[in-house]
């Protein structure tokens, strides 16, 4: 009787060590993506972005957003919605046709969603882009918290 009483007393005290907490937010985390539909999240996403309608994209990020991008230089940057909205303002006057295309949508995990689409546009001066991009994204409370942008920035 002594041999099973200390393995599972041992048991006990691990298992009393986990913060109930921290299991909720882990069932928290893990239902995430499935609160939302990531193909029509980022149906929605892209359409704004088309539609040049910046306040309604970047109202689908949280107030601030960690963001990964090489237009931004190779560090992680936080940005406000404000910031998020200047940012496509700007680059919709240079190029204004600027669009973006869909090519795969992939949910990844509990709360990422990987979009792999092409940038195209022209400014009024004749200089046209085709950028093949891809984004992570991390969902959080339905919203986006993180935004991982990779693309050859690579100048001929």
């Amino acid at each position: 009787m002594k041999n099973i009483f200390i393995p599972f007393v041992f048991l006990l005290s691990i298992v009393s060590c986990v913060n109930p907490g921290d299991v909720e937010k882990a069932e928290v985390a893990k239902t995430e993506i499935a609160k939302i539909d990531p193909q029509a999240f980022v149906d929605e996403y892209f359409q704004h972005f088309n539609n040049h309608d910046w306040e309604a994209m970047a109202g689908m990020h949280k107030e601030k957003t960690q963001l990964k991008d090489p237009s931004f230089g190779t560090e992680l940057v936080w940005r406000s919605r404000e910031e998020i909205v200047a940012k496509y303002t700007e680059l919709s006057q240079v190029f204004p046709d600027l669009r973006d295309s869909v090519v795969a949508v992939y949910p990844s995990g509990e709360n990422h969603i990987v979009v792999e689409f092409v940038s195209t546009g022209s400014s009024p001066e004749g200089f046209e882009f085709f950028l093949p991009i891809c984004t992570i994204m991390t969902i959080e409370d339905g919203l986006v918290s993180k935004e991982f942008t990779y693309y050859d920035d690579f100048e001929e």
